[in-house]
């Protein structure tokens, strides 16, 4: 049996309430859809509301051949499709009668605040809490809309009912039109386009919370069989189901980083670890969730995809961004947009991009460059990627993909994850909880430039201190140790909390880096 769309609407005195629910009551029947209101008046200002009840049925009285609906007069407990209010508290009154249902009701309602008789009555800070309110709205509704809509009435220069209006226009709630709000409440007279602008900027707060809410719950969503992480049929044959996903995703990441025999030998590498996993004494994998090759499967993909100045070209020259940021800075079809990309590659960037030997005498120079005092070199570059120019050179930037292998960067990161991964292999032989502990440690390998090269640095200053056999420790107490010592690394930036691990846990400090000294000339000294 078809159900009428019922709402109760809450207003304070003066805000217009009974015309809010004359409005609704017009929008209905200029739609040709039977409608009815009902009123329970309050009493003076803020010791109560006025509530007005309405029930909507959602079929054209053209299709009812005659035949009239029955619609009810006041609201049924744990019934009501929709609650409008314009003040918070007042929302929670009307939730602590019962009247919202989890199961199916849409709660709109005011972040503002007028204060009750009672409140202002206390000798303390006798306000509700509003975190508390909040939480019993998302409680007791099936979806909920909160925004401040007090703020919205005075910048439109209007009365709350419109801002309200708005709201219940862009929830979904009623089968109306835009069109037929917005005829009803007419558009003669400043008061008129006032009401307009209110019910504009409601309708677009409300559907901005809308695309929201859908893309959170598409995020959410559990994935679709159709939708699922393709696993490959390497992943298939050398891993149990339970990493399938971990390695899948890893896996898709490096192949499209370098390639498909970068991908194998990713998957070369997890399974050293797969294997001392699987004879590792004390291993906690009897449920089946090998945590130590998950953990090296995660880092392994984001350290062997490492940032360097092909991948930042390849990123930045994709039609996806600039997709993505016509949407940021809301571009409209026929808009020009203009997009400049900085760039300011060192040696240390350059060098990693040459053979061994020549980025060796490259960083040899900019040593004793800045052994004389002076900076370390750089080149600023500011390229337009929207113009033809700037995009080829991004793309041919990109195209050097080919040749990373053949570079010292790519060498030299090669040689620290092999260091690593068979640390990793080694200690998870030892003690599974140690391993693992190492396997976390991949953690400290992030970003680009110095805080790339610091991550790795406190990296093997771990695996040659702290992982190694100890005769005053057991590999549980060693694994403790790592952990603390990792945690300790991700405190701060400068290290001062990892060095203070690291001496309490039995391990030397890092070795202090020598800096030069630069003289800077006061550019208030005459020459």
């Amino acid at each position: 049996m078809t159900q009428a769309i019922s709402i109760l609407l809450c207003a304070l005195g003066g805000e217009g309430g009974g015309v809010l629910a004359d409005w609704l009551v017009d929008v209905a029947r200029h739609a040709d859809y039977p409608a009815q209101a009902t009123s329970i008046p309050g009493v003076a200002q803020r010791t109560g509301a006025t509530t007005y009840y309405i029930e909507v049925f959602p079929q054209k009285r053209s299709s009812l051949g005659g035949k009239q609906p029955v619609l009810g007069l006041n609201p049924l407990p744990g019934r009501l499709d929709a609650l409008v209010s314009s003040e918070l508290l007042e929302t929670a009154r009307q939730i602590s009668h019962g009247l919202t249902s989890a199961a199916h009701t849409q709660v709109i309602t005011s972040s503002a605040r007028i204060l009750t008789t009672l409140e202002k009555m206390s000798m303390g800070d006798g306000r509700k809490d509003e975190a508390s309110l909040r939480a019993l709205v998302a409680q007791h509704s099936q979806h909920h809309h909160i925004l401040d809509m007090a703020r919205i009435t005075q910048e439109a220069g209007t009365v709350v009912s419109a801002v309200m209006l708005g709201c219940i226009a862009a929830s979904g709630l009623l089968p109306f039109d835009r069109a037929d709000y917005e005829t009803v409440m007419g558009h003669q007279g400043k008061s008129a386009q006032a009401s307009l602008r209110g019910f504009a900027m409601a309708y677009e707060a409300i559907q901005a919370q809308r695309q929201q809410h859908e893309f959170i719950e598409a995020v959410m969503a559990p994935t679709s069989p159709d939708q699922a992480c393709v696993v490959p049929d390497a992943v298939v044959q050398d891993f149990p189901e339970a990493l399938h996903r971990m390695v899948s995703l890893g896996h898709a990441r490096v192949l499209e980083y370098q390639g498909a025999a970068y991908a194998r030998l990713y998957l070369t590498r997890l399974q050293q670890v797969f294997g001392a996993e699987q004879s590792a004494p004390g291993s906690a994998s009897v449920d089946k969730a090998w945590p130590v090759t998950e953990e090296s499967a995660r880092w392994l993909a984001l350290w062997m995809a490492f940032d360097d100045v092909v991948r930042v070209a390849d990123l930045k020259s994709r039609s996806t961004r600039l997709q993505r940021v016509r949407g940021e800075v809301k571009a409209r079809e026929l808009d020009l947009l203009k997009i400049y990309d900085h760039f300011k590659p060192g040696v240390p960037e350059l060098a990693g991009l040459l053979p061994k030997a020549l980025a060796e005498r490259l960083i040899r120079w900019d040593r004793a460059r800045t052994a004389k005092g002076l900076t370390p070199w750089a080149m600023p570059l500011k390229i337009g990627t929207h113009s033809i120019t700037g995009m080829l050179a991004l793309r041919f930037m990109a195209s050097l993909k080919a040749l990373r292998p053949l570079g010292s960067r790519y060498q030299a990161e090669q040689q620290s994850i092999m260091q690593w991964v068979t640390t990793v292999q080694h200690c998870t032989q030892r003690d599974h909880l140690l391993g693992l502990e190492v396997a976390r440690c991949g953690q400290l390998i992030k970003g680009y430039g110095s805080t790339n090269e610091r991550g790795k640095d406190n990296l093997m200053h771990i695996i040659t201190h702290v992982t190694a056999p100890r005769d005053d420790q057991t590999p549980a107490q060693q694994a403790q140790s790592v952990s603390r010592i990792r945690q300790a690394a991700l405190q701060d930036e400068a290290g001062k909390t990892l060095d203070l691990a690291l001496v309490q846990n039995g391990a030397p400090a890092r070795p202090v880096l020598a800096q030069p000294i630069r003289w800077m000339k006061n550019p208030r000294t005459p020459a």
